[in-house]
């Protein structure tokens, strides 16, 4: 069973990676540059990744994740006590509370009130402001929470 718990870690650490990766890129510098464009422009950039985002291997890796972090973190629970178990099921929390529960419950609806307005009207101007300073703090508190999460499982593959 410890390897095992060893590969799901290795296998969820990797996920995290590659999650930071990709929210760090968008607090680091894709949605300035975005918001730098007229709003229109903004605005349509912006829906054209959300749409190509849920056809990539994004999707996988966000699904994926979360789904080892679920399985993680029953297993942890079961064997806290353990060398590692606590940095695991710590990972698995921020995973499926900074990560997953933050994308659906504030990022996505962001993204489908965006995806609703026509990118040259009054509306999608205004809709694009509040969603600049809606959505990306948000993403940092996404960036942080995988960043702390690989943290967690790299410091588990040390201790399993």
């Amino acid at each position: 069973m410890n390897s095992l718990l060893y590969y799901l870690t290795f296998a969820s650490a990797m996920g995290s990676g590659l999650l930071a990766g990709i929210f760090f890129t968008f607090s680091a510098f894709v949605m300035t540059s975005l918001a730098r464009l007229p709003a229109e422009q903004g605005i349509t950039a912006m829906q054209s990744i959300n749409t190509t985002i849920l056809q990539s291997l994004f999707i996988l890796v966000f699904m994926g994740t979360t789904f080892l972090s679920i399985i993680l973190g029953i297993a942890s629970s079961i064997k806290l006590g353990t060398v590692g178990a606590a940095y695991v099921l710590t990972g698995s929390l921020l995973i499926l509370v900074g990560t997953f529960l933050v994308t659906v419950v504030f990022n996505v609806p962001l993204n489908d009130t965006l995806a609703s307005v026509t990118s040259g009207s009054s509306e999608g101007t205004r809709v694009w402001r509040e969603y600049l300073a809606g959505w990306m703090p948000w993403n940092h508190v996404r960036t942080i929470t995988s960043i702390a999460a690989l943290a967690c499982f790299i410091i588990a593959l040390r201790k399993w």
